[in-house]
């Protein structure tokens, strides 16, 4: 991303139009890779019926707590958000321009993926986590390029306000909100296996190996599915957030994978302005998951 921002900076004068379909076909490669190790995944597609349900019980209450917490913040800073921001959106919220459109092809390259890996079409270890890493890496490679090729990033930067500095502390205790409310419901998981699901904040992958080994398999299931679930939600719903909750509502949804997976869609959604606080956002959430997961694990 660092290297994709100098080059931008260096062409700066002219402004590549390739560079925005790039990201949109990338976004719909990562989600196609995504769909891949999950239907290559036997194990996890057969405790879908038991576990799912759960998990996505989970997801949506943490997701309506950072929906609630992000929408009292962005009533505190509305009035000075850039103006920018609010019509950037409108006009980026997907690739095609209606937000239903481009969800509904989000959704079909992760259901391609899905079934591609399912039926060993092709070989997992290659053409998984490879593609997934490369496809990554271009795609912050692209984003970086279009944040350094903007002359006001800068600019944008210097004028954040300083309240949006709280809105990684509105994402955990958002979540922690959502996961306590809906531990009444799961007579199964206690307060303490709720939170530390909760508090993988989309990092799925280390999550879900810290609860496993601690709770057992069951659980650490439920973690990565609540944590790829509420990824994908992120990815799927962040046109809808921003016009129902405001533009900060994607970014406290989409918790640790705002600084990678999907900071593109938010850019695109929110606009340019919001990067900063984004990776700033992304970067604070990363940070924290291997404390609190191991933290209420260890209760």
């Amino acid at each position: 991303m660092f290297c994709g921002m100098v080059l931008g900076y260096c062409f700066r004068k002219s402004r590549p139009a390739f560079v925005h379909s790039l990201v949109t076909f990338l976004i719909w490669l990562l989600l196609y890779s995504l769909g891949l190790e999950v239907g290559a995944n036997r194990e996890l597609l057969a405790a879908l019926p038991s576990l799912g349900l759960e998990a996505l019980l989970i997801t949506f209450a943490a997701l309506a707590g950072c929906m609630a917490g992000s929408w009292l913040l962005w009533r505190r800073i509305a009035d000075t958000a850039p103006e920018s921001g609010r019509n950037e959106a409108g006009k980026e919220g997907s690739p095609s321009g209606s937000p239903l459109k481009g969800s509904l092809v989000i959704v079909s390259f992760f259901a391609a993926g899905c079934l591609t890996g399912y039926f060993s079409i092709f070989s997992i270890p290659a053409a998984g986590s490879k593609l997934s890493f490369w496809a990554l890496c271009l795609l912050m490679f692209c984003v970086g390029f279009s944040l350094g090729n903007d002359p006001d990033t800068i600019k944008r930067f210097r004028s954040l306000n300083p309240r949006l500095m709280l809105l990684p502390l509105v994402t955990v205790f958002g979540t922690w909100a959502g996961c306590a409310l809906v531990s009444l419901l799961l007579k199964e998981r206690s307060l303490v296996d709720c939170l530390a699901v909760g508090s993988g904040f989309g990092y799925y992958s280390l999550s879900s190996i810290f609860i496993t080994e601690s709770r057992g398999a069951a659980l650490g299931t439920i973690a990565l599915l609540s944590n790829i679930f509420r990824e994908l939600a992120a990815l799927l719903l962040a046109p809808w957030m921003a016009r129902a909750f405001g533009k900060l509502a994607p970014i406290s949804a989409g918790g640790a994978t705002t600084m990678d997976t999907t900071f593109p869609v938010i850019v695109r959604t929110c606009g340019r302005e919001y990067a900063i606080i984004s990776i700033f956002h992304g970067f604070i959430m990363d940070f924290s998951v291997p404390f609190l997961v191991s933290f209420f694990c260890s209760l």
